[in-house]
């Protein structure tokens, strides 16, 4: 790697370690709570201990089976992230291009969808890019 890129890199990290700090906090709960971390690809990734009983509950209709926060991939079981890889680590690039604002603008591009009566999750445009992104099948 060169120079420039080691910095651009490292850049990319400190412009998205406030929200990967959420993520790590996340993860000290998974590690307490019996599950398994392991950095894959420079992202930390988390499955099992209180994650599937808790990512069960932020969306009760249709339960997440993983989710990205800044540099940190939290998913439900080893299956999960295996399945989901693709489209979480198109977050994982949202995050470094959008850095701190990315949850707030995430947020609102739920909101906009909510106000025209669209599905928060499904017309999300930030889903929608990392759907189109990754061709996983997973759109329900």
């Amino acid at each position: 790697m060169t120079a420039v890129r080691a910095c651009a890199s490292f850049l990319r990290y400190c412009w998205v370690l406030p929200v990967s700090c959420i993520g790590i906090v996340l993860i000290l709960l998974v590690i307490v709570s019996g599950g398994t971390v392991r950095i894959a690809a420079g992202v930390l990734e988390a499955e099992g201990g209180i994650l599937p009983w808790l990512l069960s509950r932020i969306r009760r209709r249709s339960p997440i089976d993983a989710m990205t926060i800044g540099h940190v991939i939290v998913g439900q079981s080893r299956r999960s992230l295996l399945r989901c890889r693709d489209h979480e680590r198109v977050h994982v690039r949202q995050y470094e291009r959008w850095g701190i604002f990315f949850l707030p603008l995430y947020l609102l591009s739920s909101a906009a969808a909510l106000v025209r009566g669209r599905d928060p999750y499904r017309d999300n445009r930030f889903e929608q890019e990392a759907f189109q992104t990754s061709c996983t099948g997973m759109m329900r």
